[in-house]
């Protein structure tokens, strides 16, 4: 679909204006997270963001300090559902609670493609915008974008993933260390829970070219690595997304490709009795092959994920996935856009908000960071967290092809 940024055509993507919308480790340290929230001048916390967004009403003297755009550039629509369902109006949200008029708010999405995103946000340079927020496809593609705006002035702000060797101003994420840890303890809680003889473990991992996969594993691979050295659980494939026994690629976040890589270990390894899996989407497909041709049974071979999708959180119901890490993206995407309007007024955002630091493993240096605090989300506190927060609604999880009424009562949902 070809799209017009304020004017123009940039290539085929999908673009959303606030009116539009609205209408129809490697290196992470992030302090104890403060237990205040916005002070009475306004200032801004990493503690602050809730689920009304009444927050980013505390922005609007920030907007009138600034002018120009803010785009928001996110990477495709098939690694994680959450760009289309949770990001994209949640940036809109954010922007338009915040008082940033509807022509200098713009969320759009490059459909996976490196040079629909950089022709975005040369576009969006060339419009005028005075920042532009970020989640790059892969570090190449981020800082050639990067680079083109600090060369024109436009600061960039890294949303969720971190551009290695980029000329970022600020990055906005979760804790993606933790965000692993989350899925390691949890799987080796579920391992437990669900009887799992003799343990025979595939570890899988995200796209290399994310800097995130590489959090993600530092996290869960710490945790699963002791139970391997004591010889409790064993091993199939590689366990680091480098090097090791080769018989993994290297990961992927594209579903089809997490599905032939695990059909070809299975193959190998027919007595894959477990698997840790970085996030929800990936591991869909392969549930569902499982189910369909090996007559997977609930609560027999433990599989973890993130994102706390619709198909994810329905697998956690039904008995095929231990439990998945929840990220609340609407604190996210209200932090990035905070932190792009002080940049785009020329003001410092508060230290209460730049709350931690991640390492630039390229660039070699220390990126002031906003920090959020993911969560594990099983069946016994769904209800309490992403069904209290209507993360998701009730409705649709509740019923085909999610889950059923009677598994969403079991769990304490009200359908």
């Amino acid at each position: 679909m070809k799209i017009k940024h304020k004017g123009r055509t940039v290539g085929a993507a999908t673009a959303v204006t606030v009116a539009a919308l609205l209408v129809a480790f490697g290196g992470q340290l992030a302090p104890a997270a403060s237990a205040q929230g916005a002070s009475a001048q306004g200032g801004i916390t990493a503690t602050s963001f809730n689920r009304s967004f009444s927050t980013m009403s505390l922005l609007k003297s920030v907007v009138a300090k600034g002018s120009g755009g803010v785009t928001a550039i996110l990477p495709d629509t098939v690694s994680s559902t959450r760009y289309v369902e949770f990001d994209t109006p949640f940036l809109t949200e954010a922007m338009q609670k915040a008082g940033l008029p509807p022509t200098e708010s713009y969320v759009e999405d490059a459909d996976g493609s490196d040079a629909t995103e950089l022709a975005m946000d040369e576009a969006a340079v060339t419009a005028g915008d005075k920042v532009v927020i970020m989640d790059p496809l892969d570090s190449g593609v981020g800082a050639k974008i990067e680079s083109y705006n600090a060369a024109h002035g436009v600061a960039t702000v890294d949303y969720d993933r971190l551009t290695l060797g980029g000329k970022r101003k600020y990055y906005v994420s979760f804790n993606n260390v933790e965000v692993g840890t989350l899925i390691g303890d949890g799987f080796a809680s579920c391992v437990s829970a669900w009887n799992v003889k003799k343990p025979v473990v595939l570890v899988m991992h995200g796209a290399p070219t994310d800097n995130n996969a590489t959090l993600f594993a530092d996290g869960y691979d710490a945790v699963v690595a002791p139970y391997f050295k004591s010889g409790k659980w064993t091993l199939v494939g590689k366990l680091a997304p480098a090097g090791g026994q080769g018989e993994v690629p290297a990961g992927t976040w594209t579903p089809n490709v997490a599905l032939t890589e695990f059909e070809g270990e299975y193959t190998a390894h027919p007595g894959i009795n477990a698997v840790v899996m970085p996030n929800d989407e990936n591991g869909a497909p392969i549930i569902h092959w499982l189910i369909t041709t090996k007559g997977l049974k609930p609560h027999t071979i433990p599989f973890t994920g993130q994102d706390a999708t619709l198909t994810g959180l329905g697998n956690v119901l039904n008995g095929y996935q231990c439990g998945t890490v929840y990220k609340p993206v609407y604190e996210e995407a209200q932090a990035a856009v905070a932190i792009a309007l002080y940049l785009r007024a020329g003001m410092t955002p508060p230290s209460a908000l730049v709350n931690g630091k991640t390492l630039d493993s390229i660039g070699h240096k220390q990126v002031a960071s906003v920090l959020l605090v993911p969560e594990w989300v099983t069946a016994k506190n769904m209800n309490s967290t992403v069904i209290a927060d209507q993360f998701v609604p009730a409705a649709s999880l509740c019923s085909s092809p999610y889950s059923t009424t009677a598994a969403c009562k079991a769990a304490g949902i009200k359908p």
